[in-house]
């Protein structure tokens, strides 16, 4: 068996999909890996390296991919890339597939079997393979790094001979993994932590964590989550209040992060026009949810945008990626940990049980078709629950909010 490791395509993508690490416990299982010449160098990964834990090093992605049976990426293969494998290899990476159903199709007629990592069920499990988890944890963590940058004052409270500097207060958008992160990373840096969520269960991990929860909490908020842990759709009522009692929160803001979205839906409005134009002069916004339409009115992917009042508005992409040799780490970690299920110890050999439930949920396409239940036929039809209200079951069995779209691609 042999296992082809791609560079990626983009070149906004400075992550990898193996490192020296898992090559070693690939190597272990008794199957080949083949990295293309200088896939891990925008991640602190030399050839050199990859060659010392056992792989062999090729010039092209064509030598790398030929005759390979498994090959792993970060981003799905793009079109061209696709023409390199040979029919029947099983692709795995992050496939971004909500609204992508032409990419689909091209992996399904080039014959590949392909895998989204992004699908994977939050279980017991399968918690060592969840890449959302993984990726979104660095993204919260790197949200507040930026903020903390591009805020032009110290983040912590400060006695001095010449005068007290005051802590920054921080104001977390959304407490899912990202979210929760964040409140750590703040809280870590001195500053003031507040956060705000639908969901009544995630008090408690806002207040554990030094942060103080905002949200109207009356009855309806109560009931905000069902029997299985997701959140319910609130009342426009409900909304009406909690966005008064955040806009007037945000205006003594010094950094917002956002971390709202909806797979396959354009990310929600959180902070509107007026809210960003209530804010000081020299606040900071970071809108991790940019690439699907972003959660802050007038963020632009890629792009720092400054008010007329002054106010930064951060809309970087693939911020996992501005973390490249960590979040490298953990995804080439978190894919091992489900390669290894799809290999077979004795015969050495791919061997893959399509009556899994790790299988079935993650596997997109097969045998020319595109075999998903939630993009065949009818590809704008309705997701699961879990990705139809943005939600997704954590460690803890509580729902979270997915992460950023740097973490779904």
């Amino acid at each position: 068996m042999r296992i082809a490791v791609l560079s990626e395509t983009d070149s906004a993508e400075p992550r990898v999909a193996a490192v020296p690490e898992t090559v070693k416990k690939f190597k272990a299982l008794g199957v080949d890996i083949t990295v293309q010449a200088g896939a891990g160098q925008k991640a602190g990964v030399l050839d050199s390296e990859y060659e010392a834990a056992g792989a062999e090093i090729a010039g092209s992605a064509a030598d790398a991919a030929r005759d390979a049976d498994l090959v792993l990426k970060v981003r799905r293969p793009a079109e061209d890339e696709l023409s390199l494998l040979k029919r029947g290899a099983t692709v795995v990476a992050i496939m971004d597939p909500y609204g992508n159903e032409a990419a689909l199709k091209a992996m399904a007629d080039a014959g590949v079997s392909g895998f989204a990592m992004e699908l994977m069920p939050r279980i017991t499990r399968a918690q060592v393979m969840d890449v959302l988890s993984s990726q979104a944890n660095l993204a919260g963590y790197r949200a507040v790094v930026d903020g903390a940058a591009e805020y032009g004052r110290a983040m912590p409270m400060m006695m001095t001979a010449a005068g007290t500097v005051p802590a920054a207060r921080v104001f977390i958008m959304g407490v899912g993994v990202a979210g929760l992160q964040a409140i750590a990373t703040a809280r870590r840096l001195g500053a003031v932590v507040t956060a705000t969520d639908v969901r009544p269960a995630t008090k408690e991990q806002v207040e554990s964590l030094g942060a103080k929860f905002v949200a109207v909490e009356d009855d309806e908020f109560k009931q905000a989550e069902t029997s299985g842990g997701y959140a319910k759709e609130m009342s426009a009522g409900y909304q009406a209040k909690q966005a008064e009692l955040v806009k007037g929160h945000i205006a003594k803001q010094d950094i917002v992060i956002t971390t709202a979205l909806i797979p396959g839906r354009p990310a929600p409005k959180l902070v509107s026009e007026d809210m960003v134009a209530s804010m000081k002069p020299g606040s900071v916004l970071i809108d991790l949810a940019v690439e699907r339409g972003g959660n802050v009115a007038g963020a632009k992917p890629g792009e720092v945008v400054v008010t007329d009042r002054g106010v930064k508005i951060v809309g970087h992409t693939n911020v996992p990626g501005r973390l490249a040799a960590t979040a490298s780490s953990l995804y080439a970690r978190n894919l091992y940990a489900f390669v290894e299920t799809l290999i077979d110890k004795e015969s050495k050999a791919l061997a893959i049980n399509w009556d899994d439930e790790l299988v079935k949920a993650t596997n997109l396409t097969r045998d020319g078709s595109v075999v998903h239940a939630s993009f065949q036929a009818k590809t704008d039809g309705p997701a699961s629950e879990a990705a139809a209200v943005g939600l997704a079951k954590s460690e803890t069995g509580k729902a979270e909010p997915a992460p950023a779209p740097s973490d779904a691609r």
